[in-house]
């Protein structure tokens, strides 16, 4: 037997057996080191001159007013003067406020069109509006003149209608904005992840002829999963 320095035995090492012409060796998966898979860190990197816009989307009950919340409690907590504002018809908890479904709430300012937005903004370096999806189609232009004066704009809503279709300005404001998290919420059926919002009428689905715009919560909706969602009936397209 061979010792090493020590004093302790040489482990001997058996070499693998020569390859004859036309073989491949294949490595042995109980011997050979599994390297993990690793995925690149999110980089998402601030503008470092004027302003930027941040859209928040998903279902309902995904928490987006919530995140909205976050965001400009935060820039206030660093000094920052900032504001919230919301479409006047979404009055299901507070009008002041902007409530989230979890009961987390910040003071808001309601507004009947998009044209009131630059006027009630004027001096704040953070602006947040909820249920954007809501307002009217010059939200677009608001939110780029906003965000070219330097305003940090955080805009939060629904991407799809009940009918699973781009609702409102959404499209357009997630193709303009820096920053866009989807958000998802928990399917009421399974539980799994959800991605689409189940307008109910009387516990079924509700036809799609009915209104885009309707304001509801818990009574309403339910938030589905691609699985469980459940087609209107109706084909005929109401806006």
């Amino acid at each position: 037997m061979a010792f090493a320095l020590g004093g302790l035995p040489r482990m001997s090492v058996s070499k693998p057996p020569p390859l004859h012409p036309g073989q491949v060796r294949v490595p042995d998966p109980r011997t050979c080191p599994v390297r993990a898979l690793e995925s690149r860190a999110v980089i998402r990197n601030v503008p470092e001159r004027g302003g930027w816009l941040e859209v928040v989307c998903g279902p309902m009950f995904c928490g987006k007013s919530e995140e909205l919340i976050r965001r400009l409690r935060r820039a206030e907590i660093a000094g920052q003067r900032a504001l919230i504002v919301k479409p006047r018809i979404d009055d299901r908890y507070d009008v002041a406020h902007v409530v989230s479904h979890a009961g987390a709430k910040m003071r808001a300012v309601g507004v009947d069109g998009s044209a009131e937005i630059l006027g009630l903004a004027a001096g704040c370096q953070a602006v947040g509006i909820d249920e954007v999806q809501f307002l009217d189609a010059g939200i677009v232009e608001v939110v780029r003149r906003l965000t070219e004066r330097g305003t940090r704009v955080v805009a939060a809503g629904l991407e799809n209608d009940f009918r699973g279709q781009p609702f409102g300005a959404m499209p357009e404001l997630l193709c303009l904005a820096e920053f866009v998290d989807k958000l998802q919420a928990v399917c009421h059926r399974c539980g799994g992840p959800a991605t689409l919002t189940q307008r109910l009428v009387d516990g079924r689905p509700a036809p799609f002829s009915g209104e885009t715009i309707q304001v509801g919560a818990l009574d309403s909706y339910e938030a589905r999963c691609r699985g469980c969602y459940e087609p209107g009936d109706a084909l005929a397209v109401a806006v």
